[in-house]
C-alpha cells in the first residue's frame, strides 16, 4: 500500500480542505514529497491545479513530543513575520479523527530543493553555485538574530545548558528506538559530555539545518526554509555544525545515503561557509568540532529512529528494503562522530 493510502484519509482531509479554502476546487490529488525521512510530507493539488503542502507525522506512534505538528505550525507561522522565509501557514488540523494524527497546511513554494546532482544540474554557473552557498549562510544568520521573545517563541525552549538538553534527548531517543547494540554511540556520548563548551549564546535553533532543506528560486535565492520539526532555543553553533556534517565536498567521500548536490563542481567549501558565518554573525567558531561531532552523532540515532520505522513500516511497506541500507549509514555515522570526538581538546 502507497504511503498517500496509508497516511490520508481523502474523503475527510479534502472535505477539511474545501472547508479550510472555499475557493479550492476538488477533487483533491495527494502525492509524497520525497527527501524527509521524519515527518510525512505531501503536495496536494486541486482540479484547478492549485498546489498546497501538507505535513503530518510518520504513520505509527511516535517517541515522545517528537513530531508535534502544533509546535511546528506555531514556528513556521511566527517567522512569517520576520525576515526568515518560510511558506505561510494556511490551516492546522488538530483533530486527528480527520487522518489519524495532526496536520498542516502551506502554500506551495515554487522552487527547487537540491538533494543531489541532478538538482544542481538547475545551476549550472559557478557565481550561482557561489551564490547558493552564500545565501545559505546569510539565511542561517537570519534565524539566529530572531529574538525569540519578540517573535512571540521566547517559551519555545529553555534557553540555558542546549548541548546538556541535547545529549539527554538524543540519548534518551536512541534507548527507545534503537534496533540492536552500538557501543560507539554511547561512548560518543561520554566523550561529548566531558567536553561541553560553554553556551555564550541562545537563539532560535532550527535543529536540522541543511541545504536541501531550503527551497531555492530560479536564480539561486533562498525562498523559504522548511522542516522546522527539531527547531528550539539553544546555541545557535549547533546548526551551523550539522550544516557542515551534510556539505560534502567534491573530494569528500561523502555520508552514508547521500550524495549530495555539493558534491559537485563550484560550490563553496566549508571553509568559506564558517569563514562567511563567522563574519556575517560575530561569532567565535573556535570550537566548531564539537558541534560537528555532536551533529554527526544526532544524526546517527535520527538515522537510527529511521530504520526502526522503516522496519515497523510506517513509511509504507515498500520502505522496508532501505532498512539495510540505514542500519549500516547509522554504524558510518557513528563512527565519524567518534572520529571527531578525536579532535576535541
Amino acid at each position: 500500500m502507497a504511503v498517500e493510502e496509508e497516511a490520508i484519509a481523502r474523503g475527510p482531509v479534502g472535505a477539511w480542505l474545501e472547508e479550510r479554502i472555499p475557493s479550492a476546487e476538488p477533487p483533491f490529488d495527494f502525492q509524497a514529497i520525497h527527501g524527509g525521512l521524519s515527518n510525512l510530507t505531501f503536495l496536494v493539488t486541486d482540479a484547478a491545479s492549485r498546489r498546497w503542502v501538507l505535513r503530518r507525522p510518520p504513520l505509527g506512534k511516535a517517541l515522545g513530543n517528537a513530531h508535534d505538528m502544533g509546535r511546528e505550525v506555531k514556528v513556521v507561522s511566527a517567522l512569517q513575520e520576520t525576515e526568515v522565509p518560510v511558506p505561510p501557514v494556511v490551516g492546522y488540523c488538530d483533530d486527528e479523527a480527520v487522518t489519524g494524527a495532526p496536520f498542516y497546511l502551506m502554500d506551495f513554494v515554487d522552487g527547487i530543493v537540491l538533494r543531489g546532482p541532478d538538482e544542481a544540474a538547475a545551476y549550472p554557473g559557478i557565481e550561482t553555485r557561489a551564490k547558493i552557498g552564500d545565501g545559505l549562510v546569510d539565511t542561517l544568520v537570519a534565524i539566529h538574530g530572531v529574538d525569540p521573545d519578540g517573535a512571540g517563541l521566547g517559551d519555545l525552549g529553555r534557553r540555558e545548558g542546549y548541548v546538556e538538553r541535547q545529549l539527554t534527548r538524543w540519548s534518551g531517543q536512541w534507548e527507545k528506538s534503537k534496533t540492536r547494540s552500538l557501543p560507539v554511540v554511547e561512548e560518543v556520548h561520554r566523550r561529548l559530555a566531558a567536553s561541553i563548551p560553554e553556551q555564550v549564546e541562545t537563539t532560535i535553533v532550527h535543529g536540522d539545518y541543511r541545504l536541501d532543506n531550503v527551497i531555492y528560486d530560479a536564480d539561486g535565492a533562498v525562498a523559504a526554509v522548511v522542516d522546522w520539526e527539531l527547531c528550539t532555543l539553544g546555541d545557535p553553533r549547533a546548526d551551523l555544525g550539522l550544516l557542515m556534517v551534510y556539505w560534502t565536498e567534491p573530494e569528500d567521500e561523502g555520508i552514508a545515503l547521500l550524495r549530495p548536490a555539493t558534491s559537485e563542481p563550484g560550490f563553496p567549501g566549508r571553509a568559506a561557509l564558517l569563514a562567511r558565518y563567522e563574519a556575517r554573525a560575530g561569532r567565535d567558531l573556535s570550537e566548531i568540532e564539537f558541534f560537528v561531532a555532536l551533529g554527526y552523532w544526532k544524526l546517527a540515532i535520527i538515522a537510527e529512529g529511521v530504520l526502526s520505522r522503516f522496519r515497523g513500516g510506517q513509511y509504507g511497506e515498500e520502505s522496508k528494503e532501505a532498512a539495510d541500507a540505514f542500519a549500516a549509514a547509522v554504524v558510518t555515522l557513528a563512527e565519524a562522530a567518534l572520529e571527531n570526538t578525536d579532535r576535541l581538546g
